[in-house]
């Protein structure tokens, strides 16, 4: 897949261009299925946020930018449904809008349904990820980003990208995703990764991994 991995979604005209490069066309041209699934596995969720993003209402700009259409996958309804119908309109989506939430839920429903062994073979398909819908295709969340008490313990993620993602870093509702705390996120993690503020997203085209970001970013070594 082609994946744009945001923490705060399509919020400048850097990632933006990103995104339209990604898809190869204006997203008035594309066909999006929205994915709210990981507000469902984090306590700070509601029924009005996750209708934000739905609705394209959301403080991360992700459904409200100008799709020919948008359609709703959740994921908790796919073990209901033959999979040859759900596969049938995943294949036919240009982009895959992922919200936020508890990343190790996220991951959970993905292996669940089937969807994560399907990723691999959507090669012109955009993953455009905010937060948890952006950290659940790396390899590992981090204790502390994780919420969902069926997780119990394990940070895994899908291991589809090799570098973690730290997200609203110095974001100022949420005072713990300062520097320190990344730097502290990124020890226990080990090997590379990547701490980003909500103008800063990392694209991963072919396995080559590049910072997009009108903000503040780290890479940790």
């Amino acid at each position: 897949m082609k994946l744009l991995l945001t923490s705060g979604g399509v919020t400048n005209a850097s990632i933006h261009a990103a995104l339209v490069e990604r898809l190869g066309r204006p997203t008035a041209e594309c066909h999006a299925l929205c994915i709210p699934t990981a507000q469902h596995g984090h306590p700070w969720c509601t029924p009005g946020s996750a209708w934000r993003f739905v609705a394209g209402r959301s403080p991360a700009p992700m459904v409200d930018l100008g799709w020919a259409s948008v359609g709703l996958l959740e994921l908790l309804a796919l073990p209901h449904r033959p999979r040859e119908q759900w596969e049938a309109w995943v294949r036919a989506a240009d982009v895959l809008l992922v919200d936020g939430g508890d990343a190790a839920f996220l991951t959970h429903w993905l292996r669940q349904t089937g969807l994560a062994d399907l990723l691999p073979e959507l090669k012109d398909t955009v993953w455009v990820g905010v937060s948890a819908g952006s950290m659940a295709l790396t390899p590992r969340i981090g204790s502390q980003f994780v919420s969902w008490a069926g997780a119990d313990g394990d940070d895994r993620g899908l291991g589809l990208v090799d570098v973690p993602i730290f997200p609203h870093l110095n974001y100022p509702d949420f005072p713990d995703n300062r520097m320190a705390n990344a730097e502290a996120w990124a020890a226990q993690i080990g090997g590379p990764a990547y701490a980003l503020d909500d103008q800063s997203a990392l694209q991963v085209v072919d396995g080559v991994t590049q910072v997009i970001s009108e903000g503040e970013w780290r890479a940790f070594p």
